[in-house]
């Protein structure tokens, strides 16, 4: 196992991808967080801190559990709930740890427009590993790092697992 980032990369990361953020939206009105279950609800979270301290702005913000959009799990919709958010004609930007095939995001898209018809959707990750499946590419990336197929990537978030990290290892 290989440490990538530590402590203070990751805060350092997240920091750059706040100003991003601001610099790339010419408004903070319309802009909308969900984070992705598990640990990009801790990504959003930290993203509207930093926000908040830099333009004194409260971004709207959500959990997203898209656990019942996955093409890979029979789960009914009838069991989803949805962040009660107004995100019709806003932008949303969808918060995620790691982006990989790129069928997590597009589960996340698949419930964006069940609650609602965003004009734009916008990624934030922390790391883009690679090997996408689909179409998808993130419009905030903390970190590029390539990987092969046998490798994992496990983001480690104080508030989770008791340690901030992120590490490379083999499966």
């Amino acid at each position: 196992m290989k440490v990538i980032l530590d402590k203070e990369t990751i805060r350092r990361t997240v920091r750059r991808i706040s100003y991003e953020i601001i610099e790339k939206n010419k408004s903070l009105d319309d802009i909308v967080i969900l984070g992705i279950k598990t640990r990009g609800v801790n990504l959003a979270e930290r993203i509207i801190e930093n926000i908040l301290a830099i333009e004194g702005v409260k971004l709207p913000y959500g959990d997203l559990d898209i656990s019942s959009y996955r093409d890979d799990v029979e789960i009914k919709k009838d069991n989803v709930t949805l962040p009660e958010l107004d995100v019709v004609n806003k932008t949303v930007i969808l918060v995620d740890d790691v982006l990989y095939t790129g069928r997590t995001i597009r589960a996340a898209m698949d419930a964006v427009m069940d609650i609602g018809r965003a004009s734009k959707i916008q990624l934030a990750v922390l790391i883009d590993r690679g090997h996408r499946e689909l179409p998808i590419t993130a419009n905030y990336v903390g970190k590029n790092i390539p990987t092969s197929s046998t490798e994992e990537i496990k983001v480690n978030f104080q508030e989770i697992d008791g340690t901030e990290q992120v590490t490379i290892s083999s499966k």
